[in-house]
């Protein structure tokens, strides 16, 4: 197959490296900045530059209101398969209805489960993907078949599971599994005690504030487009976290034993079921 990856960042850059890799298919990248794309060819991540409008299927891996514009003014050979990476789905499905009904391209949403803290070509990876989860969303206009080929490319890639949902099921559990774990770390990280951390830190801080370096503007459309089950999530979290200081405020051991405890519990079992799935 011809495949195209629109937009070479680290998403783009990582998915033309697997393919070429991986697949024997030929990958064809286009990107605004012209000189990411011929250092794409040069590196040998794709084969050419351009052609999209020629290609069976299309990853468009740019923000979601880029995606959706990109989308509605490109030019796409009839009937291709053309899929988005974006964080949110709601948004980017809802905005391409029409584009979807109409059937003169087979849209399907997904979402690779992977990234660094850096982000552009030159920190895109082969394997990024690699034992990681590839997210499709599937809903009543979604297209069988060509949901089946972005999962059999998603294998070919070596991620390590491909996980099916409803738009509106990855949006809810996204919020809390990715969006919400940035707001925190970033948060965490503002604290002054942060600029005093160097000699007294270890595994914990570094773990917590690892995605507190982010993309300010990708991550602040994302999380304005999913913001009812983003605040349902962190109003929940708020409770939990002011539960633990009122209990040390208080010194009431019991209570903050408890609650230690319970997280503790929670942790461990989501680990024993994580090591059966």
């Amino acid at each position: 197959m011809r495949i195209g990856i629109v937009g070479l960042g680290l998403i783009g850059g990582s998915l033309a490296k697997a393919l070429t890799r991986y697949t024997d298919h030929e990958v064809y990248g286009e990107n605004r900045t012209l000189a990411t794309a011929e250092r794409a060819l040069a590196d040998g991540s794709i084969h050419g530059i351009g052609g999209i409008d020629q290609c069976d299927v299309v990853y468009v891996c740019l923000p979601p209101q880029a995606t959706v514009d990109y989308i509605r003014s490109g030019s796409f050979r009839d009937g291709a398969v053309v899929t988005d990476v974006c964080g949110i789905k709601r948004f980017v499905l809802d905005s391409l209805d029409d584009v979807r009904r109409s059937g003169s391209i087979r849209f399907v949403g997904s979402h690779p489960m992977a990234g660094r803290e850096v982000g552009g070509y030159e920190s895109s990876l082969a394997d990024l993907y690699k034992g990681a989860s590839y997210i499709i969303t599937q809903d009543e206009l979604t297209d069988s078949a060509a949901l089946a080929v972005l999962e059999d490319l998603a294998r070919q890639m070596h991620f390590g599971r491909v996980q099916i949902a409803t738009p509106e099921e990855h949006d809810r559990i996204i919020a809390y599994t990715s969006q919400m774990a940035h707001v925190v770390s970033n948060a965490y990280i503002k604290n002054k005690a942060a600029l005093e951390e160097i000699g007294f830190s270890a595994g914990s801080f570094k773990d917590l504030t690892r995605v507190a370096q982010l993309d300010a503007g990708l991550w602040t459309e994302l999380m304005i487009e999913n913001r009812d089950m983003l605040t349902e999530n962190l109003d929940e979290f708020m409770g939990h976290l002011k539960a633990a200081r009122d209990a040390i405020a208080a010194g009431d051991s019991l209570e903050l034993h408890d609650l230690l405890q319970a997280g503790s519990e929670r942790r461990i079992r989501l680990r024993q079921t994580e090591e059966r799935s």
